[in-house]
């Protein structure tokens, strides 16, 4: 599972839900494998970039934020429509 998502990251940015789709797992469970993922990007000279969640309301980005998957609201303005991170795989 976790060689598929690697893959599709591969070819380019993708969502939790655009990755869910493209391997076929839940969405709430993508984060968890990005999360072991991560680690063994490390060991082939790889990086996960995470483009970070952004409040469609207020703009407020979740710069700081290290979990992978998608915040339920914005501290700032407490709305819930919230672009969700991305994910692309950096090599070398």
């Amino acid at each position: 599972m976790r060689e598929a998502i690697r893959e599709e990251l591969l070819r380019g940015v993708a969502t939790a839900r655009e990755l869910s789709e493209r391997v076929s797992i839940r969405e709430k469970d993508v984060a968890e494998h990005l999360e072991h993922l991560e680690k063994s990007l490390r060991a082939r000279g790889e990086r996960l970039i995470v483009a970070p969640a952004s409040c469609i309301a207020c703009g407020y980005t979740f710069a700081q934020r290290t979990r992978l998957n998608r915040p339920g609201s914005c501290p700032e303005c407490g709305s819930t429509r919230i672009d969700p991170p991305a994910f692309r795989i950096e090599v070398g």
